[in-house]
């Protein structure tokens, strides 16, 4: 390839050639960029110690479930209740010893409205041992096939 030195008079090239100039700047962003690491977020939370139980406690076998229906309607253990008698099914449990584990699932067509009101109904009653189940339905593998759909 020929290349073009500037003027055959001898005279000197006034510009300057920024193609080397721009191959080392693509090659250290593309170095800048390989080395950032990658950005994690992550969410905190403070776990109890694992302390074993005593051997002379019964271990808690009863669990009580709570399913939010696609219709709107609050099932406890596969009853449909009110937000009354929902409250005070969660009062009944927290004067059991020990306190039975209340089991939450939203079925996939649940109203968002219905599933924060339950949340703020439980964490006012002052429930100690909650946790979410069936969560693996809503996976992209775990999804039933004739699963209802959420209807706006």
């Amino acid at each position: 390839m020929a290349m073009s030195g500037g003027k055959d008079d001898g005279s000197p090239m006034m510009e300057m050639n920024t193609t080397p100039l721009i191959d080392v700047m693509l090659v250290l962003l593309i170095m800048f960029i390989i080395t950032i690491p990658v950005a994690t977020h992550a969410v905190n939370i403070d776990l109890p110690s694992p302390n074993p139980p005593p051997n002379n406690i019964k271990i808690d076998t009863i669990k009580n479930k709570v399913v939010l229906t696609y219709d709107n309607k609050v099932l406890w253990n596969g009853q449909p209740v009110n937000n009354g008698q929902f409250v005070a099914l969660l009062q009944q449990t927290l004067q059991m010893k020990p306190e039975p584990e209340l089991q939450f699932q939203p079925e996939a067509g649940a109203s968002y409205e219905l599933s924060a009101a339950a949340l703020n109904i439980i964490k006012a009653s002052g429930v100690s041992k909650f946790g979410f189940v069936g969560n693996e339905q809503y996976s992209e593998f775990g999804k039933a096939p004739n699963a209802p759909k959420a209807t706006p």
